[in-house]
């Protein structure tokens, strides 16, 4: 039996690629420090946890849902949105509830671009978004992000061209890969120019809760107008460590959301009903481990920075979410440099080449190992001999 061409154009799947040779590592008996992951490693909070083992004994639960989700979650979405950005949302018109934020990104061009239609997404940016162009026979045109204007794109230097054509756009900030963040006046000028050129906005939200330094991340829809172009994804999978759940939601724009809504009738029926409640009890309850988290990822960063700027490593501190970009030394491309450490230093990173043209020079470092193996992490790449600690290094 022959895949259809459609799975044939897809990219190869970068995570599972790198995952491969992680695991092939790993079944050599290694003692592989993974920093390409991008899975969070502490627990579910434990009020989420009991809400979803109360929630499962209630034969209610054990039936269909709701085709758009249950109504406390949608509710729990929204006043999610009124407490932390101080923003209005609907629950029953502005609301879609996902099986994981990753779902939407990938579904949303089917559901709002006809084929041979274009769109704009970041380089580098998330993998999984060309997979949503891919399956929606729609093109795509890359929007640098670039150290030098802190990783946001520039409206100004795309062309006439593709500016006009492009009737979708994703933005994701804080960012992955890179670690940038986008404040307010940003997404101001991003509405306008949605507006100026008749484009709907995207924004995927994952890391919300993850800002350093006494930067909150701001969102997209706490400006003016934002609704009128576009909707933001969030998930629970990076806030409250609830990756393996697999919950999320859209919200925004009303019409936008009735697309994701209706073409979800067609794939699913919703979630397991637990899942729902507890996602209920995440986004209601004590936020306090929401920020204990935070806490523990800006230690790990500082950590990193410090290790590798340490032994020569000129490399910049992330501003947000848990990823770290960090420059390849001279001499090397991003793939050849990960397979390095990969094989002579026990240390998994993913290679920027992997999240698209400008990715090229970089490697992605996720923060989701504790301090000290983090510090290990360090030193056996000190002991490659590559870096020079006299360098000066990037503060």
């Amino acid at each position: 039996m022959k895949q259809s061409n459609k799975l044939q154009q897809l990219p190869i799947q970068f995570f599972a690629a790198l995952a491969q040779k992680v695991n092939a590592a790993i079944a050599e008996e290694r003692d592989i420090i993974n920093l390409g992951q991008g899975n969070p490693d502490r627990p579910t909070p434990a009020h989420i946890i009991q809400a979803l083992q109360t929630a499962a004994e209630d034969p209610i639960t054990h039936k269909y849902p709701p085709f758009l989700g249950i109504q406390e979650l949608r509710e729990a979405a929204a006043n999610f949105y009124k407490r932390e950005y101080n923003v209005e949302i609907n629950p029953n018109t502005e609301v879609a509830i996902l099986g994981g934020a990753k779902v939407g990104l990938v579904e949303l061009p089917m559901t709002m671009l006809n084929p041979g239609d274009y769109m704009l997404l970041p380089d580098p940016g998330y993998p999984d978004y060309v997979s949503g162009a891919v399956l929606a026979d729609v093109h795509f045109d890359t929007m640098p992000l670039l150290d030098e204007n802190g990783f946001l794109p520039n409206y100004d230097a795309l062309s006439d061209e593709v500016k006009n054509r492009a009737k979708l756009m994703y933005l994701n900030y804080p960012n992955n890969p890179t670690g940038g963040t986008a404040n307010l006046a940003f997404f101001e000028e991003t509405v306008q120019f949605a507006k100026d050129h008749d484009m709907a906005v995207v924004h995927d939200f994952a890391y919300g809760a993850l800002g350093f330094d006494g930067d909150r991340p701001v969102s997209f829809l706490q400006v003016e107008g934002a609704k009128d172009v576009g909707i933001e994804f969030y998930t629970l999978s990076k806030t409250y460590n609830m990756a393996g759940w697999r919950v999320g939601f859209a919200v925004g724009n009303a019409d936008i959301i009735a697309t994701i809504n209706l073409i979800q009738d067609h794939l699913f029926c919703s979630l397991f009903p637990a899942v729902q409640q507890a996602a209920v009890a995440a986004l209601n309850g004590d936020q306090s481990c929401v920020e204990e988290q935070r806490a523990i990822y800006e230690s790990r960063r500082n950590v990193l920075i410090e290790e590798a700027q340490r032994i020569g490593w000129n490399v910049k501190a992330p501003k947000g979410s848990f990823f770290a970009w960090l420059k390849v030394p001279d001499g090397y491309t991003s793939e050849a440099f990960a397979d390095l450490l990969l094989e002579k230093a026990n240390v998994a990173v993913a290679a920027g080449n992997g999240f698209g043209e400008f990715g090229e020079g970089y490697v992605r470092v996720g923060l989701l190992v504790n301090e000290e193996r983090m510090k290990e992490a360090i030193k056996r790449i000190e002991r490659l001999g590559i870096f020079k600690t006299e360098s000066m290094s990037v503060k």
